[in-house]
């Protein structure tokens, strides 16, 4: 497979059935710059992760999850290392949208084999065929779908952006509070004050939010246990299994062992 050209997209995305699906593998590092679909959009990596940014929030998408993208959403796309990827066009039924935000959800295994099925699927598929019925199946599905807490909040404030991009950058930087905020120019208070009113979050909080998003990015790609906690900033792998299990429900080697499974 290769990239999806800009002529395959604008004919799937003006397809008038419900569901359509395109597939194309993507190098490293690709960007996609901000840009918006007249279409809500599913994105699914069956390899890789991919990085993706609205105006007002940040994503990562491991193989184990997709993210929902509502019609007119601008946002950009960058590939966290090779990615072979799904994309859905979802034609909402009528004036209220049927995916009103943005959300990461997770993709059960029949979710994944439907995501596969549609994506063989031309953009004008028939009423009469199979297509139609897995089609109805997919949408099913993904309203079902549990959501998954990989969204972070961005702010407006550039001195605020210039510490959340760092760390999007090196999870792992192990600057304190007071650190970042000399590097800013603002107060400790100052920025503490609009870490809480722009992302509803403290800068604690935000990072340890971070750094577990590229933890289980890395264990959905395989990388082992050792990995995935010193890469996300985590030093003692006890406080990391704990703090992982904590937020996903799941221990990191139940993360590595599923990751491994969808790589084989």
């Amino acid at each position: 497979m290769s990239s999806i050209s800009q002529a395959e997209v604008r004919a799937y995305e003006s397809s008038i059935r419900s569901v359509v699906g395109l597939a194309g593998f993507y190098p490293a590092n690709l960007l996609a710059d901000f840009h918006t679909h007249p279409k809500a959009q599913l994105l699914y990596a069956v390899s890789g992760a991919m990085r993706v940014e609205t105006p007002t929030e940040y994503f990562i998408t491991p193989p184990s999850t997709a993210l929902i993208l509502p019609a007119n959403t601008l946002h950009s796309i960058l590939m966290d290392g090779p990615v072979d990827r799904r994309t859905l066009f979802l034609k909402e039924p009528g004036s209220k949208p049927t995916f009103p935000i943005t959300k990461v959800i997770a993709v059960t295994g029949l979710l994944r084999e439907l995501i596969s099925e549609i994506c063989k699927e031309p953009f004008d598929w028939s009423v009469t065929s199979r297509a139609n019925n897995v089609a109805m199946l997919t949408l099913d599905e993904i309203k079902r779908a549990n959501t998954v807490p990989l969204g972070l909040r961005l702010p407006h404030d550039a001195r605020l952006r210039r510490v959340v991009n760092g760390i999007k950058a090196n999870p792992s930087d192990t600057r304190s509070f007071s650190a970042w905020a000399e590097m800013t120019g603002a107060s400790e208070r100052t920025l503490a004050r609009l870490f809480r009113s722009e992302t509803g979050l403290n800068f604690r909080q935000w990072r340890q939010h971070a750094r577990l998003t590229m933890a289980m990015s890395l264990l959905s790609n395989g990388r082992n246990l050792s990995e995935a906690a010193a890469a996300s900033g985590f030093e003692n792998q006890s406080a990391f299994g704990v703090s992982f299990r904590r937020f996903f429900g799941i221990t990191p080697g139940q993360a590595h062992r599923r990751g491994i499974a969808r790589l084989e």
